[in-house]
Protein backbone atom coordinates (compact mmCIF):
# COMPACT_ATOMS: atom_id res chain seq x y z
CA UNK A 1 0.00 0.00 0.00
CA UNK A 2 1.42 2.88 -0.87
CA UNK A 3 1.67 6.53 1.18
CA UNK A 4 -1.49 8.12 -0.88
CA UNK A 5 -3.53 5.31 -0.09
CA UNK A 6 -3.12 5.67 3.90
CA UNK A 7 -4.18 9.31 3.51
CA UNK A 8 -7.85 9.96 3.59
CA UNK A 9 -8.80 11.40 -0.40
CA UNK A 10 -9.99 14.78 0.92
CA UNK A 11 -7.20 15.48 3.56
CA UNK A 12 -4.58 14.53 0.89
CA UNK A 13 -6.15 16.87 -1.71
CA UNK A 14 -6.07 19.77 0.75
CA UNK A 15 -2.32 19.08 1.50
CA UNK A 16 -1.58 19.12 -2.01
CA UNK A 17 -3.22 22.31 -2.81
CA UNK A 18 -2.12 24.39 0.20
CA UNK A 19 1.13 26.68 0.29
CA UNK A 20 0.81 28.22 3.76
CA UNK A 21 0.11 25.78 6.42
CA UNK A 22 -0.68 26.07 10.19
CA UNK A 23 0.39 23.20 12.71
CA UNK A 24 -1.24 22.88 15.87
CA UNK A 25 0.09 20.28 18.15
CA UNK A 26 -1.25 19.17 21.84
CA UNK A 27 0.35 16.71 24.15
CA UNK A 28 -0.17 13.72 22.08
CA UNK A 29 1.99 14.57 19.86
CA UNK A 30 4.77 14.16 22.62
CA UNK A 31 3.18 11.42 24.35
CA UNK A 32 3.83 9.21 21.24
CA UNK A 33 7.57 9.71 21.84
CA UNK A 34 6.98 8.79 25.47
CA UNK A 35 7.06 11.90 27.23
CA UNK A 36 4.66 11.45 29.94
CA UNK A 37 1.63 13.86 29.86
CA UNK A 38 1.00 16.77 32.62
CA UNK A 39 -0.79 14.27 34.99
CA UNK A 40 1.70 11.38 33.83
CA UNK A 41 4.84 12.76 34.76
CA UNK A 42 3.25 11.90 38.89
CA UNK A 43 5.76 9.22 39.59
CA UNK A 44 7.41 8.19 42.71
CA UNK A 45 8.11 10.89 45.28
CA UNK A 46 5.68 13.09 43.16
CA UNK A 47 2.75 10.87 43.67
CA UNK A 48 1.39 12.30 46.44
CA UNK A 49 1.65 16.07 44.77
CA UNK A 50 -1.07 17.48 42.82
CA UNK A 51 0.75 19.05 39.57
CA UNK A 52 -1.91 21.32 39.34
CA UNK A 53 -0.54 22.60 43.13
CA UNK A 54 3.10 22.66 42.05
CA UNK A 55 2.76 24.61 38.60
CA UNK A 56 1.41 27.58 40.40
CA UNK A 57 2.99 31.35 41.16
CA UNK A 58 2.39 30.53 44.57
CA UNK A 59 4.55 26.67 44.33
CA UNK A 60 7.05 28.73 43.24
CA UNK A 61 6.74 31.55 46.18
CA UNK A 62 6.10 28.81 48.74
CA UNK A 63 9.08 26.74 47.95
CA UNK A 64 11.26 27.04 45.00
CA UNK A 65 13.94 24.19 45.95
CA UNK A 66 10.82 21.95 45.42
CA UNK A 67 9.48 23.54 42.30
CA UNK A 68 12.63 23.63 40.71
CA UNK A 69 13.67 19.82 41.69
CA UNK A 70 10.13 19.07 39.83
CA UNK A 71 10.88 20.94 36.96
CA UNK A 72 14.25 19.23 37.03
CA UNK A 73 12.24 15.77 36.96
CA UNK A 74 10.30 17.12 33.65
CA UNK A 75 13.26 18.07 32.02
CA UNK A 76 15.18 14.99 32.37
CA UNK A 77 12.29 13.09 30.97
CA UNK A 78 11.96 14.81 28.14
CA UNK A 79 15.96 14.83 27.24
CA UNK A 80 15.18 10.85 27.60
CA UNK A 81 12.82 11.36 24.91
CA UNK A 82 13.74 11.38 20.80
CA UNK A 83 11.57 13.13 18.41
CA UNK A 84 9.15 10.60 16.18
CA UNK A 85 8.52 10.20 12.72
CA UNK A 86 5.91 12.73 12.83
CA UNK A 87 8.14 15.77 14.07
CA UNK A 88 10.24 14.63 11.53
CA UNK A 89 7.85 14.52 8.87
CA UNK A 90 6.92 18.20 9.90
CA UNK A 91 10.27 19.57 9.32
CA UNK A 92 10.71 18.06 6.17
CA UNK A 93 7.48 19.40 4.79
CA UNK A 94 8.36 23.12 6.45
CA UNK A 95 11.88 22.49 3.91
CA UNK A 96 9.60 21.68 1.20
CA UNK A 97 10.06 25.00 -1.74
CA UNK A 98 7.61 26.93 -1.90
CA UNK A 99 6.32 25.90 1.66
CA UNK A 100 5.26 28.13 4.82
CA UNK A 101 4.71 25.41 7.22
CA UNK A 102 4.10 27.25 11.14
CA UNK A 103 3.81 25.02 13.90
CA UNK A 104 2.18 26.22 16.84
CA UNK A 105 2.58 24.06 20.43
CA UNK A 106 0.77 23.57 23.41
CA UNK A 107 3.73 21.42 24.73
CA UNK A 108 7.07 22.80 26.68
CA UNK A 109 8.97 20.54 25.17
CA UNK A 110 11.75 20.78 22.11
CA UNK A 111 10.65 18.16 20.75
CA UNK A 112 9.99 20.18 17.04
CA UNK A 113 13.22 22.00 17.63
CA UNK A 114 15.34 18.50 18.08
CA UNK A 115 13.77 17.05 14.29
CA UNK A 116 14.88 20.64 12.92
CA UNK A 117 12.19 22.35 12.65
CA UNK A 118 11.58 25.73 13.26
CA UNK A 119 8.42 26.56 16.17
CA UNK A 120 6.35 29.74 15.56
CA UNK A 121 5.28 29.81 19.08
CA UNK A 122 5.14 27.87 22.11
CA UNK A 123 1.86 29.10 23.64
CA UNK A 124 2.40 27.15 27.04
CA UNK A 125 6.02 28.36 27.28
CA UNK A 126 9.31 26.88 26.96
CA UNK A 127 10.62 24.44 29.38
CA UNK A 128 14.03 24.75 28.28
CA UNK A 129 13.75 28.93 28.10
CA UNK A 130 15.16 29.80 31.62
CA UNK A 131 14.69 33.44 33.19
CA UNK A 132 14.86 35.40 35.90
CA UNK A 133 11.72 35.02 38.66
CA UNK A 134 12.80 38.89 39.83
CA UNK A 135 13.83 40.55 37.09
CA UNK A 136 12.62 38.64 33.81
CA UNK A 137 15.96 38.40 32.59
CA UNK A 138 16.90 35.42 30.17
CA UNK A 139 19.14 33.24 32.00
CA UNK A 140 21.80 31.36 30.30
CA UNK A 141 21.71 27.88 32.61
CA UNK A 142 20.52 24.54 32.81
CA UNK A 143 18.53 22.51 34.94
CA UNK A 144 21.14 19.73 36.88
CA UNK A 145 20.71 16.61 35.16
CA UNK A 146 19.21 13.93 37.25
CA UNK A 147 18.30 10.34 36.63
CA UNK A 148 16.10 9.79 39.68
CA UNK A 149 13.57 12.31 41.22
CA UNK A 150 14.46 14.53 44.23
CA UNK A 151 12.64 16.59 46.66
CA UNK A 152 14.48 19.62 46.90
CA UNK A 153 16.85 21.52 44.50
CA UNK A 154 17.51 25.31 44.93
CA UNK A 155 17.33 27.38 41.70
CA UNK A 156 20.30 28.81 40.40
CA UNK A 157 20.64 32.96 40.90
CA UNK A 158 20.25 35.29 38.00
CA UNK A 159 23.47 36.55 36.67
CA UNK A 160 22.32 40.29 36.48
CA UNK A 161 20.27 40.58 39.65
CA UNK A 162 21.15 37.62 41.52
CA UNK A 163 16.77 36.65 41.53
CA UNK A 164 16.55 32.81 41.49
CA UNK A 165 15.94 31.42 38.10
CA UNK A 166 12.86 29.62 37.20
CA UNK A 167 11.47 27.37 34.01
CA UNK A 168 10.22 28.83 31.05
CA UNK A 169 6.42 28.11 31.06
CA UNK A 170 3.10 29.57 31.65
CA UNK A 171 1.77 28.22 35.04
CA UNK A 172 -2.02 28.62 36.61
CA UNK A 173 -3.10 31.94 37.33
CA UNK A 174 -0.40 33.31 34.46
CA UNK A 175 -1.32 35.07 31.52
CA UNK A 176 -0.40 33.18 27.97
CA UNK A 177 2.65 35.09 26.59
CA UNK A 178 0.73 37.93 24.50
CA UNK A 179 2.92 37.53 21.11
CA UNK A 180 2.89 33.47 21.24
CA UNK A 181 -0.99 34.10 20.79
CA UNK A 182 -1.13 36.43 18.51
CA UNK A 183 1.28 34.70 16.02
CA UNK A 184 -1.06 31.61 16.52
CA UNK A 185 -4.05 32.94 15.98
CA UNK A 186 -3.00 35.01 12.78
CA UNK A 187 -1.10 32.12 11.49
CA UNK A 188 -4.30 30.46 11.76
CA UNK A 189 -5.98 32.91 9.89
CA UNK A 190 -3.51 33.45 7.30
CA UNK A 191 -3.33 29.65 6.58
CA UNK A 192 -4.73 27.86 3.03
CA UNK A 193 -4.91 24.51 5.74
CA UNK A 194 -4.77 24.27 9.42
CA UNK A 195 -4.10 20.51 11.43
CA UNK A 196 -5.00 20.10 14.73
CA UNK A 197 -2.28 17.62 16.20
CA UNK A 198 -3.04 15.35 19.33
CA UNK A 199 -4.31 18.15 20.85
CA UNK A 200 -7.32 17.52 23.86
CA UNK A 201 -8.80 20.83 23.15
CA UNK A 202 -9.32 21.49 26.80
CA UNK A 203 -6.93 23.80 28.07
CA UNK A 204 -8.34 27.57 27.28
CA UNK A 205 -7.33 29.74 25.63
CA UNK A 206 -5.12 27.57 23.41
CA UNK A 207 -8.30 25.87 22.60
CA UNK A 208 -9.61 28.38 21.05
CA UNK A 209 -7.01 28.74 17.99
CA UNK A 210 -8.74 27.06 15.52
CA UNK A 211 -12.00 28.67 15.85
CA UNK A 212 -10.15 31.74 14.57
CA UNK A 213 -9.40 29.61 11.01
CA UNK A 214 -13.19 27.72 11.00
CA UNK A 215 -14.17 31.90 11.02
CA UNK A 216 -12.41 32.68 8.22
CA UNK A 217 -13.71 29.88 6.27
CA UNK A 218 -9.82 28.08 6.69
CA UNK A 219 -10.69 24.24 6.32
CA UNK A 220 -9.33 22.30 9.81
CA UNK A 221 -8.35 18.66 9.89
CA UNK A 222 -7.93 16.71 12.97
CA UNK A 223 -5.51 14.13 13.58
CA UNK A 224 -5.96 12.29 16.48
CA UNK A 225 -6.45 8.64 17.41
CA UNK A 226 -8.71 9.47 19.75
CA UNK A 227 -12.06 12.04 20.21
CA UNK A 228 -11.19 15.43 21.72
CA UNK A 229 -12.89 18.43 22.32
CA UNK A 230 -12.03 19.86 18.93
CA UNK A 231 -13.97 17.10 17.04
CA UNK A 232 -17.14 18.32 16.64
CA UNK A 233 -16.01 21.51 15.12
CA UNK A 234 -13.28 20.61 12.40
CA UNK A 235 -13.78 20.04 8.89
CA UNK A 236 -12.18 16.83 8.44
CA UNK A 237 -10.89 14.31 11.29
CA UNK A 238 -8.51 11.32 10.54
CA UNK A 239 -7.81 9.33 13.36
CA UNK A 240 -4.38 7.97 13.35
CA UNK A 241 -1.45 8.53 15.77
CA UNK A 242 0.33 11.57 14.44
CA UNK A 243 3.55 9.39 13.97
CA UNK A 244 1.99 7.24 11.59
CA UNK A 245 -0.29 9.83 9.75
CA UNK A 246 2.41 13.09 9.20
CA UNK A 247 5.14 10.74 7.29
CA UNK A 248 2.19 9.21 5.27
CA UNK A 249 0.75 12.66 4.11
CA UNK A 250 4.05 13.87 3.98
CA UNK A 251 5.37 11.14 1.48
CA UNK A 252 1.75 11.41 -0.41
CA UNK A 253 2.31 15.47 -1.44
CA UNK A 254 4.76 14.05 -3.94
Amino acid sequence: MSASDRVPTEILDLARSARRVTVLTGAGMSAESGVPTFRDAQTGLWERFDPAELATPEAWEDDPAQCWAWYAWRASLVRRADPHPGHVALAQWQARPGIDLWISTQNVDDLHERAGAGVLAHVHGNLFALHCASCGAPADVDYPPITEPVARLDPPGCHQCGGPVRPGVVWFGETLPERAFQDSVEAVQEADLVLVVGTSGLVHPAASIPDFAGARGVPVVEINPRVSKVSGSVDHVWRAPAGQALPALVSALD
